[in-house]
């Protein structure tokens, strides 16, 4: 494509590539979806709701075919919330509550599960949902390492229902725009992307062993995962730096961009992978690194390389977090809801801005964070729309993430089957392909 291209011609003309997913126009989405009768509401179960959990219960209540008949959280104190944030958001009833989220899959009247819990449970969570005939709606990354992810591709094609991954910028407009742009040439071959998180995190100290506090069901919250003492500096957010309950950076929010990578470049599987980094800014508690850098080859020569810095807030491009795509005629940024491209001198030659669907904040909350991602999973159980984050696609990105994780924690390079992504011939690293499950737990389709 030319690089004198006019914005107009390519949106008039432009076709996203096989492994893109076509997305359905926001406004227009909404609109059908506001013309359905009232009595095709869809009941939702809500699995979690600190953090972005009670963004979720906002989004699918504020949308007219949704209704939230659950909310389940082992922090009792999180119900009252969260049963407030759906009436702020329009919503007339009011929702039933529980600590065990299994009470509401009993509920034939639930058709979705939403899954906002810490990542241990994505998978064992949506695996027990569709088991129970639900649609299922988890938040990145879905799986706590491959074989889980594994597990729940192989579940959602055994049970036929919609299982979407919460990787939101999939639906926004101008992301897809910048993707269809990308895949059609306009910066010409495009063989490397760059994908970057900063952040400014605090220590998270060292844990005092404490009696578990009242309003905490610390069994249930562990649930899969083997048990370990519960310690004032875990719940609700530090567990992500700990191996036994989260994932790191790379999969909390390099999900995100890593998935943006990959589609934008048109790949699956890589050849080989390789990690390095490391806990540098504090002794302290916090087990997985602050600091990563991780490469990704794959088999036409193309390369993806992540940097994370969750101590070190310098930007990239002016921009905390994102994804630069270069090629051999330029290079293209993509900048939350809004993407910019450049010529071979550096210089900017278009600056293509949100005008809708504006981003409130990294992580959330915000209605607009989650409208059109919501309303395209509401779209596909109602009319049987394509799904934007269909975990069948996405789980690609995610074991992207793992594998990064996998050479860092085993501290060796990788090389993968390019046709899956399989580790080969590296017994070390596959000792982090699964995990260990408090036995009983152990997640299992059927």
């Amino acid at each position: 494509m030319n690089q004198n291209l006019s914005r107009r011609k390519f949106l008039s003309a432009v076709t996203i590539s096989s492994t893109a997913y076509l997305m359905s126009p926001s406004a227009l989405a909404f609109e059908r979806i506001v013309n359905q009768k009232a009595a095709a509401k869809i009941k939702v179960a809500v699995m979690g709701v600190n953090g972005r959990g009670l963004a979720l219960v906002q989004a699918f209540a504020a949308n007219p075919v949704a209704e939230v008949t659950w909310i389940c959280d082992v922090d009792s104190r999180a119900l009252s919330g969260a049963i407030q944030a759906a009436r702020s958001a329009g919503q007339s009833s009011v929702p039933n509550t529980t600590d065990d989220f299994r009470k509401a899959l009993d509920d034939r009247s639930v058709d979705a599960l939403v899954i906002a819990a810490p990542d241990h449970w994505h998978t064992p969570a949506a695996l027990l949902g569709l088991k129970a005939g639900k649609h299922i709606y988890v938040e990145k990354p879905g799986s706590h390492n491959p074989a889980e992810g594994e597990l729940l591709v192989q579940a959602a094609n055994r049970y036929q229902k919609k299982v979407q991954l919460g990787n939101q910028r999939r639906s926004w407009p101008r992301v897809g725009e910048a993707i269809a742009e990308l895949q059609s040439g306009s910066i010409g071959k495009v063989d490397f992307a760059r994908v970057w998180y900063t952040n400014n995190r605090p220590s998270i100290g060292i844990g005092k062993n404490l009696p578990v506090p009242e309003w905490l069901n610390y069994d249930l919250w562990q649930g899969p995962a083997p048990r370990c003492a519960f310690k004032d500096n875990l719940i609700h957010y530090n567990w992500h730096w700990h191996w036994n309950w989260g994932t790191g950076e790379l999969l909390n929010n390099g999900t995100h961009f890593m998935d943006l990578a990959r589609w934008g470049m048109n790949v699956n599987y890589p050849t080989s992978v390789y990690s390095t980094g490391g806990r540098f800014q504090f002794q302290d508690d916090w087990e997985t690194p602050d600091t990563q850098t991780a490469t990704y080859r794959f088999a036409d020569g193309k390369i993806i390389q992540w940097e994370g810095r969750s101590c070190n807030p310098k930007a990239i491009n002016e921009m905390g977090s994102g994804v630069s795509f270069h090629g051999t005629q330029g290079s293209l940024e993509i900048r939350d809801n809004s993407y910019r491209v450049y010529n071979q001198k550096g210089e900017m030659i278009r600056k293509i801005d949100s005008g809708t669907n504006t981003v409130v904040g990294q992580t959330g909350p915000g209605f607009d964070f989650d409208k059109d991602h919501v309303t395209n999973f509401l779209e596909a159980i109602q009319s049987g729309a394509r799904l934007n984050s269909p975990i069948q696609e996405c789980n690609k990105s995610v074991l992207l993430c793992h594998l990064g994780n996998i050479s860092y924690r085993s501290g060796t390079a990788l090389t993968c089957d390019p046709d899956a992504g399989k580790i080969i011939n590296n017994p070390e690293a596959m000792k982090y392909w699964t995990r260990e499950y408090q036995p009983g737990w152990e997640p299992k389709i059927g």
